[in-house]
């Protein structure tokens, strides 16, 4: 088992996923995030939300795949949960890293993944404590069928235009 840090950011899936997988490298925010998160440079365990929308996965599973990363399904995401520990080794307003698309963001580096732990997430850097259960699957993770891949679970998920971004985004917008 690894040391994990007592202080967490939690982070949607399947970009929690990713960061404690060791691709994702920079953890978008915004500034006024970063400021009252209380956000610094520090080793803090990752703890994946529990929160996840259909339209949120589709678009990170895509985003994903443009760079040749295939993540889990949504139902084999565990949520509500700590899932492993990262380096917080800077926080920049540009970057030509192909993960950064925000405001700020946190540069990452040393990801460890753990097996998950039950936990209660916050907004920022929280002190985290252990729950008793991780977040339930829902039923649109079972049914999902990988984009444009429908009945074909096994294979790659492909989509013939881009999924819309979630938050307002754009099909074009692929930040």
């Amino acid at each position: 088992m690894i040391d994990l840090p007592d202080v967490a950011l939690s982070v949607r899936q399947p970009w929690a996923w990713s960061i404690v997988a060791g691709y994702k490298k920079i953890e978008n925010r915004s500034a006024g995030s970063i400021k009252t998160g209380g956000m610094t440079c520090r080793r803090i365990a990752v703890h994946a939300a529990t929160g996840m929308k259909q339209d949120e996965y589709d678009w990170g599973a895509w985003r994903l795949d443009k760079h040749g990363v295939r993540c889990p399904r949504p139902d084999a995401l565990v949520r509500g949960a700590i899932i492993g520990a990262v380096d917080v080794v800077d926080i920049v307003s540009e970057s030509e890293s192909e993960w950064f698309g925000g405001q700020m963001g946190l540069v990452l580096e040393n990801a460890v993944a753990c097996e998950p732990i039950p936990a209660k997430g916050e907004l920022g850097y929280f002190r985290w404590e252990r729950e008793e259960d991780f977040a339930a699957i829902n039923s649109w993770m079972v049914r999902w069928g990988g984009g444009d891949a429908g009945l074909f679970g096994d294979l790659a998920p492909s989509w013939k235009e881009a999924p819309r971004k979630p938050f307002g985004g754009t099909r074009e917008d692929t930040s």
